[in-house]
């Protein structure tokens, strides 16, 4: 290790665990670092950082059950509370696969396996403080928030033969920060002349970028394809598909990929909450359910957890029960209690009163109790709309539509609508997942719940064409339940059969026939339902 550049170099160190930050200190002081602070806590480091400039900082990725020294790190690139002049290096003494991609995809400049010799921490920690100290120029450019400055300067270090060992971590950030400028077509003719000269990996990635901002989606598409089977481009691979899926509105085969993604590297909270976005897009209630849980679990004992990731659990659970048979329904009420039972332990002195009043109701009227729960939202002030969480605001809208009043419901989420159009922190997903919501609470006047209720009593009474106008509506809102599309395809064959070519074509198109039989095939179906599944497909089989 250089004396000289240790000495000058200023050091934190975040670790909770004794041992550990005694043998740090130890390993550090033997390699010549003196400016060396400490802290086991994350708001202690914090704190610091904000405070201070470090050089250097090392942080124990197993901070409380293995969470907050990943969410720490996230937070400072996600606030940009992190010089990019300054070196951070996550150390674990767990390499699990998932730990692995969670650390690799957050970027770090080092991660550590313990143990290491005090031989090897000097050897990584000279090489990486060394590269920090030849590009600290443009790195304060980038701190100040002069990129156009910054890429010049970068032109510049680029044309001396003396930097010539720094230059792969010189063209990576070239590329970096020709994609912040907006660059993109110098970013995909520079990266091109790197993938002619060699096929880096870092290079093809922002190819792909550069193809996604300039709407070349068939080569985007294309190259990503190749890298997500490229294990050190498996989980950019994934993020940057979803990404062109969303682009293009195919918001099921991005959840698909997202989810996959998710359980490559499950720590990641951005992923999981952009799966709970995608899965209300399309309805998909139980996966909705499944991001709302591992949200919470990923979240727990980090500067992350609060009582909205549990209230929304609970949500979500009463979305999905909204959309089930009573045995899955119980349990579902079950579990989304269990989640409440959870908040009130962790955060005893939340003022959540009101949104467990509309929580409540939503429970009554699943339980058929609609007066009930109407006399419920009754006790709510419609004085705090404006001051509310946007996810507070659309549970009431819920809660409202589900018992009936429907106009309340709608002016809610006109609010909603306007606050996610004002704030520019809110995810595009999410506010077409309100004008969606606007629309189909607009146009569907019933409850997930009631409507297939109706829908079968019109056909019990031989009202066929108002039975099929109200299966297709339920479908619409559930559209992964299989019972839902027996109901809607039968009705529809029956249909079918009293109609003309023409007329049966402009009232059933063949990809809303496909849909239902996609979820059929990949649903559960008991046995008097698989009967008379088998009854429509001859129908349908014989209609041509």
């Amino acid at each position: 290790m250089n004396f000289k550049l240790a000495r000058q170099t200023r050091v934190l160190v975040i670790d909770d665990q004794v041992l550990a930050k005694g043998y740090l200190k130890y390993s550090l002081e033997e390699l010549g670092f003196q400016n060396i602070e400490y802290a086991d806590k994350v708001n202690t480091a914090l704190t610091y950082i904000r405070r201070n400039h470090y050089d250097l900082i090392v942080c124990s990725y197993d901070l409380q059950n293995e969470q907050d020294g990943y969410f720490l790190y996230d937070q400072l690139k996600e606030q940009n509370q992190l010089p990019a002049s300054t070196a951070f290096v996550f150390i674990s003494a767990e390499t699990t696969a998932d730990i692995v991609h969670s650390i690799v995809e957050l970027q770090p400049d080092d991660f550590l396996a313990k143990p290491f010799t005090v031989s090897e921490l000097g050897q990584r920690l000279e090489r990486l403080l060394t590269r920090k100290r030849a590009l600290q120029d443009v790195y304060h450019l980038i701190e100040d928030s002069t990129l156009d400055k910054a890429l010049l300067k970068l032109e510049g270090f680029l044309t001396e033969p003396k930097n010539s060992e720094f230059f792969p971590l010189a063209l990576k950030l070239k590329g970096e920060l020709l994609l912040a400028c907006g660059q993109y077509s110098d970013a995909q003719e520079f990266y091109e002349a790197i993938i002619n000269v060699q096929n880096f990996t870092w290079a093809q990635l922002g190819l792909v970028k550069s193809y996604i901002a300039l709407d070349k989606d068939e080569e985007a598409e294309k190259l990503v394809i190749e890298l997500a089977l490229k294990r050190d481009s498996l989980l950019a691979a994934y993020d940057l598909l979803a990404a062109l899926q969303i682009k293009h509105q195919e918001f099921e085969d991005a959840l698909e990929n997202v989810e996959i993604a998710g359980q490559i590297s499950p720590r990641n909270l951005h992923r999981h909450t952009k799966a709970l976005d995608l899965s209300r897009l399309t309805h998909n209630y139980e996966s909705q359910f499944e991001a709302a849980k591992k949200i919470v679990k990923i979240a727990k004992n980090s500067i992350h957890d609060n009582p909205d990731i549990y209230l929304n659990v609970a949500r979500a659970g009463i979305d999905f029960a909204m959309t089930s048979d009573e045995q899955h329904t119980k349990r579902l009420i079950k579990q989304s209690t269990e989640y409440l039972k959870q908040l009130k332990s962790h955060f005893p002195k939340a003022d959540i009163d009101d949104q467990l009043k509309v929580i409540n109701a939503r429970l009554l009227y699943l339980d058929d109790e609609t007066d009930n729960a109407k006399a419920l939202l009754d006790q709510l002030s419609d004085n705090n709309w404006e001051t509310e969480s946007i996810e507070a605001l659309l549970d009431k809208a819920k809660a409202f539509h589900e018992v009936g009043i429907q106009e309340h419901a709608l002016k809610i989420l006109d609010v909603i609508e306007r606050r996610c159009n004002q704030d520019s922190t809110q995810s595009h997903l999410f506010l077409q997942y309100v004008r969606q919501e606007k629309s189909e609470k607009t146009e569907i006047k019933l409850s997930p719940k009631d409507l297939n209720n109706q829908a079968v009593n019109q056909y019990q009474r031989g009202d066929l064409k108002s039975a099929l106008q109200t299966f297709r509506q339920a479908f619409t809102i559930m559209p992964k339940n299989p019972s839902i599309a027996l109901n809607l395809l039968q009705a529809a064959a029956i249909n079918l059969q009293e109609m003309s070519g023409e007329e049966a074509t402009q009232t059933l198109s063949g990809d809303l026939i496909y849909n239902c039989l996609k979820t059929i095939e990949s649903g559960t179906l008991d046995e008097e339902q698989e009967r008379r599944y088998q009854r429509v497909r001859s129908v349908l089989k014989n209609l041509g």
